[in-house]
Order: structure tokens, then C-alpha cells, then sequence
């Protein structure tokens, strides 16, 4: 919901554009003069201010001018009953936005407050997607990627539990603390709580804290004055300000150091900061979400995290297991970085033996997810003939031997028999017929619906159709699916 700012020192006419507004939905906050009315900007920002030329104290030009000092942004409406060319000109050289002259009417007022508020977010959109930094995962039309649950690949019980609780997490407005190896997806993690609450339709926007020197961490979360420091030659945002009703992710937040930890935690007290150079308080409503490689106690009792911000940010925790202790979901991440790579390239699918992806599940890959999205990547550029093998993704994987792993090997279906008769079922069943009967076993579980079974296993559905289409013509599936 908008909140609409009205400033004007008659009550009788302040009641009356409150009621305007509040019928098409607007949320109204009041202020009798200019002075009210910058307290209740710094407590809350609202998304449009309308205020009266001729008030006492501060005028309403005088009011404009006070704004633009806080906020470059702000959409401001002039109304008058003194109008003058001269008067609109000076309104509109200090940054108001409309002028209109009583009296007028409720439509007329309302279609100025939309436009506003509009431009205003077409701004807004727009600074943020000029400071926003995009991982590689996010880089593609944001359309064509998953949202929400549909983001997080993997089956094994550690994501299962992670999924479990992550709608919870998100409906919440509480501080999320995302801990867990470098590489093993918690910004996947963090975007899927953001599609998931009810913040969604704003946005989301990160900081690597770990990349930016402490001045200008500083400045690209709370923003800077103009003529703050050398080289600040006009007023700039920071993320808080950005964010504001979204949601913002700290990334690698132990890297931070002691004075921004304590400003830090002043915004997630008191949802109110200033900026560098300013002594102006601006207030937001920004969910955070801190993500950490490090154990933040162990750091706390050495002195070099505070701990009152550690029990802040560690108000909703979320753990994510590195790839070695959830290994049975390679089998599904991998086909899926090979897909999205291809997609990327423009090349013809490829499909990853199950030779390859044995190997690729007797790694550790102390890189974690990110390393195998690298190795995927890199095996779809060098890949020929419309498969990855064994031996070309083998000698990337360090520790593992790639002659361990023999191809091809013709795929049994049923175990064979022993030298004395009984049935070898006490050995390893071959990946490939684990694949194909959790894929059967999903397809029946969604009544044969493609594009269904394809999201829940992280797959493409053409790599569905492929697969099921080798497997009917080696009459290994039935014909029906």
C-alpha cells in the first residue's frame, strides 16, 4: 500500500484530501506544518508528499527545498490557491513534480498522486538495476528463471529440510543468518526467501561486503552527502535507502569491520540511519539477509564480530550443507548447470553419461556447488559428439581416478548372477538405473505431467523428452510415459 504525505495547516482541508486518498486505497499520514512534516519523513518515507503553498513556519517552497536535501527523489506535489506562472516555475525548479491550483478536484488530485507515485518507481527500478550486481545464475531474462522453492535443485534429505522451512522463514519479517561453505548456494537461497515473502514485488539488492574497502562499504549502504568526502560530487543512495520494503542481502557479512558493525546494528534496531556526512535521520523498512562462510561465535569470542549483532542477524538461521554431505544431489545439479549452459551457448543439448556422472559423485568438491557449475560449464564448451564422458571431465577432478569409472558399460537392468548362483544384489545398483527410477517414480507421481516432473528434479522437460525417448526405444521404460 502507498502512503501519501498531506501537509497543509487548515485540518478541515487536510481530513478532506485524506478521505480522497483513502478510497482508492492510499495509506494517508498528516502533518499541520513543515516542520511536522519532516519528522514524519525521517520516521517513515513516504511515497508521495502533497503539501500547501502558504503555511506558517515553513512555506511550502521553503518545505521543497528542506526535502531535497534529504531526499533527491521524493515526488512532491504543489497545491495552491495563489497560482502563478512564477510561483509553478520556482516549484518545479526545486524538484516538485505536479502543481495544481484550488480548488480542484478529487480526480484531478488523485491522477497526480498515481503519476507520481509512478515516476517515482520507474526511478527507482531504475537506479536499482544500475547498482545492482547480478550473479551469473541471475544474469539470464529474469522470466526464464526459476522463482521461490523452484530455484533450490536437489532431493536429498539435508535440502528437503532446508525447503521444509524456508516458506516459514519467509513469511516472516525477521532477520535471516544464511551460514554455510563458500560456493554452496546461499544467494540461490536468499533470493528464494525474497520470491517467497511478501516483499516480492520489491527489490532485492546485495552487497559483497567482502569486495569493498570499509569507506566505501560505508557509502554503498547508507549512502553519501554531497561534498562528504573528496570525490562526492552529488547526493547518493545507499542500498538501506534503495531497498526500502524489499529485502537486502549482506553477503559474507564476518568481513565487515568494527565501525560498520556498529552502524549496522543501529539500522537493524532501529530501522533508521544516516547518511556519510549527514546528521539527517532517514527511516526504512528493509528485511536483511546475512549470509557467513565463517563460524560467527567462534569469530564473536575472538573479539572480531560483535556478538549483540551476531544475536540480531541470528534471529531466523539457516544452515546449508556443503555438496559433499548432500552428494546424492550432483546427479541432479549436474544436468541442470549442463542445460543452462547450453541454453546459454546456443548449442544442441548434451547429456552427461552415467560414467560422467559417477565420477562426478565420487569428487568432494571442497568448491561446493560453484565448483561443479564451473566444471559443467567447462565441459559443454570442450564437449563433442553430444555427450560429456568420463574421460574428459576426469582429469579436472583431482583425487579421483578417471580410469576407476570404465566406458561405455552396457546398463544392467536386473542384477546378474554369482559364480554360485545367487544374485549379486549385494553390490552397487549402476547410477543410471537410479536415474531412471526416480524419474519413472516421478512421472507417476504427477500423473505423467512433463513439465511438472521436470521442475521438481531441476531438469529441463527436452531433457525429459530425450531421455524418456532413449529409454523407450531400449524398451527399458514403458511405452505409455
Amino acid at each position: 500500500m502507498n502512503t501519501v504525505l498531506v501537509v497543509d495547516d487548515k485540518e478541515m482541508l487536510r481530513d478532506s484530501i485524506a478521505v480522497t486518498l483513502q478510497r482508492p486505497g492510499f495509506s494517508v499520514v498528516t502533518a499541520p506544518d513543515g516542520a511536522s512534516a519532516l519528522e514524519a519523513i525521517a520516521r517513515k518515507r513516504p511515497d508521495v508528499v502533497v503539501t500547501d503553498l502558504k503555511m506558517p513556519g515553513l512555506s511550502g517552497i521553503e518545505l521543497i527545498r528542506k526535502i531535497r536535501e534529504i531526499d533527491d527523489d521524493l515526488p512532491i506535489i504543489l497545491m495552491t490557491a495563489y497560482g502563478t506562472i512564477d510561483t509553478a516555475v520556482q516549484a518545479l525548479k526545486l524538484g516538485a513534480y505536479d502543481y495544481i491550483t484550488k480548488p480542484f478536484e478529487g480526480d484531478e488530485l488523485l491522477i497526480a498522486v498515481k503519476r507520481a507515485i509512478e515516476h517515482a518507481r520507474l526511478k527507482r527500478d531504475n537506479e536499482v538495476f544500475r547498482r545492482s550486481t547480478p550473479s551469473r545464475s541471475s544474469q539470464s531474462n529474469e522470466d526464464d528463471q526459476p522463482m521461490g522453492l523452484d530455484r533450490l535443485i536437489g532431493q536429498s534429505e539435508a535440502m528437503k529440510i532446508v525447503k521444509e522451512r524456508l516458506p516459514a522463514i519467509a513469511g516472516s519479517h525477521g532477520t535471516v543468518l544464511i551460514s554455510g561453505e563458500s560456493g554452496t548456494g546461499k544467494e540461490v537461497v536468499a533470493r528464494a526467501i525474497h520470491d517467497l515473502s511478501p516483499r516480492a514485488p520489491e527489490p532485492f539488492l546485495a552487497v559483497n561486503c567482502a569486495a569493498m574497502s570499509e569507506a566505501l562499504l560505508e557509502s554503498e549502504l547508507f549512502g553519501h552527502e554531497r561534498g562528504s568526502f573528496t570525490g562526492a560530487e552529488k547526493l547518493r543512495k545507499g542500498r538501506f535507502e534503495l531497498a526500502n520494503r524489499g529485502t537486502l542481502l549482506l553477503d559474507e557479512i564476518s568481513e565487515i569491520k568494527p565501525q560498520i558493525q556498529a552502524k549496522l546494528l543501529r539500522v537493524l534496531q532501529e530501522r533508521a540511519f544516516e547518511r556519510v556526512g549527514s546528521s539527517v535521520t532517514i527511516g526504512v523498512d528493509v528485511r536483511v539477509v546475512a549470509t557467513t562462510n565463517r563460524d560467527l561465535v567462534e569469530e564473536a569470542a575472538r573479539g572480531s564480530f560483535r556478538q549483540d549483532l551476531f544475536f540480531r542477524l541470528n534471529v531466523l538461521p539457516v544452515h546449508l550443507p556443503p555438496l559433499r554431505e548432500r552428494i546424492a544431489d550432483v546427479a541432479m545439479l549436474a544436468p541442470h548447470f549442463v542445460e543452462q549452459a547450453c541454453l546459454r551457448d546456443g548449442r544442441e543439448p548434451l547429456e552427461l553419461t552415467p560414467e560422467a556422472i559417477s565420477l562426478l559423485m565420487a569428487y568432494r568438491w571442497p568448491g561446493n556447488v560453484r565448483e561443479l557449475q564451473n566444471l559443467c560449464e567447462r565441459a559443454v564448451v570442450l564437449a563433442t559428439g553430444g555427450i560429456i564422458r568420463a574421460d574428459l571431465i576426469g582429469p579436472w577432478l583431482h583425487g579421483v581416478r578417471s580410469d576407476s569409472v570404465r566406458e561405455p558399460k552396457p546398463v544392467q537392468t536386473r542384477p546378474e548372477a554369482s559364480s554360485n548362483g545367487s544374485a549379486a544384489g549385494e553390490s552397487p545398483r549402476p547410477l543410471a538405473d537410479i536415474e531412471r527410477e526416480v524419474i519413472v517414480q516421478t512421472l507417476e507421481h504427477f500423473g505423467g505431467h512433463r513439465q511438472k516432473t521436470a521442475h521438481a528434479l531441476g531438469i529441463g522437460v527436452r531433457t525429459l523428452g530425450l531421455k524418456l525417448k532413449k529409454w523407450k526405444e531400449m524398451q527399458l521404460v514403458a511405452e505409455t510415459l
